[in-house]
């Protein structure tokens, strides 16, 4: 019989794919690509919350922290989203078969003016995670906003539990 327990701590052990170094690439329409940021992902808290720290030097792109952490249900996963502006968010997201979707779709800390959505792929042997951003005014009309390309630098080091920042 499965617990709780155990199916939090199968789904999180399923994330265990993200966790190290990546360089970050945002290319927003329009717009010049600009140098590549960094996002870290770590384990806090006796693995029970994965840490995410991202840095990206584009203007239109703030430095963010994500905290995620497993649902109950053992399939799915809420991260909690914070960046350098002050916003803060919340996203329903999933993790399974080399595919990772964030969506945000209700009203959580702040009004929900509009939709958002994130759909990853890793490829590459799990060294590249190919994203797209998307965002609904009427939470039906979807628009991309921009792709977010994560590269793997490096593979944790031994024993890492707890985020050691970007820089």
């Amino acid at each position: 019989m499965t617990t709780d327990a155990d199916a939090r701590t199968q789904a999180l052990a399923r994330l265990d794919v993200l966790v190290g170094a990546w360089s970050l690439e945002a290319n927003f329409p329009g717009a010049p690509s600009g140098p590549a940021g960094r996002a870290t992902f770590a384990w806090d808290l006796d693995r029970q919350f994965l840490v995410e720290r991202a840095e990206i030097p584009h203007p239109d792109a703030p430095d963010s922290l994500a905290v995620i952490a497993a649902d109950v249900d053992g399939e799915s996963f809420t991260q909690h989203y914070f960046d350098s502006r002050g916003v803060v968010r919340v996203y329903a997201m999933t993790f399974a078969d080399g595919r990772w979707t964030l969506c945000r779709d209700a009203p959580d800390f702040t009004p929900l003016a509009f939709s958002q959505r994130f759909h990853g792929r890793l490829e590459d042997g799990d060294a590249t995670i190919t994203g797209r951003w998307e965002s609904a005014d009427d939470g039906s009309t979807w628009r991309k906003d921009f792709d977010l390309i994560y590269r793997r630098i490096s593979e944790p080091a031994a024993g890492l539990t707890r985020p050691t920042g970007s820089g």
